[in-house]
């Protein structure tokens, strides 16, 4: 049990329609999204990769794995918080995100963190 709390990852989605990039008569909604990172563990844990699965609303999947975010791998101290903002686009008026973090615990331990399933939409799509 004590284990469990060592090795903790709490995220958190914040996502913003962008009109100026989005191209609706080609199908192109472009959405920013701000993540918060807060290590609730015990011991310091860096984020070493990411994996994103993004899903429009006709069911189209696009999956992201890759080394970091936004060109960093950072390290998180016990209650400290890490926030970056980064973008993607669908086809779609409306989509959700979710994935996880591949996380590095400084005494070797690798786990993982989930991202919470999140929605991008344009305004006034849902109510």
């Amino acid at each position: 049990m004590a284990q469990e709390k060592d090795y903790r990852v709490s995220v958190s989605a914040k996502t913003q329609f962008l009109p100026e990039q989005s191209d609706e008569s080609a199908s192109r909604y472009v959405f920013a999204y701000t993540i918060s990172i807060r290590n609730d563990g015990g011991v310091p844990a860096q984020l070493i990769s990411r994996h994103w699965v993004i899903t429009d609303a006709q069911g189209l999947v696009q999956e992201v794995r890759g080394l970091g975010v936004v060109g960093v791998q950072p390290t998180l101290q016990p209650g400290e918080t890490y926030e970056y903002t980064s973008g993607t686009s669908i086809g779609t008026q409306v989509g959700t995100m979710r994935g996880s973090y591949q996380m590095l615990a400084a005494d070797g331990t690798r786990f993982e963190a989930p991202i919470p399933e999140f929605t991008l939409s344009v305004p006034r799509v849902l109510h």
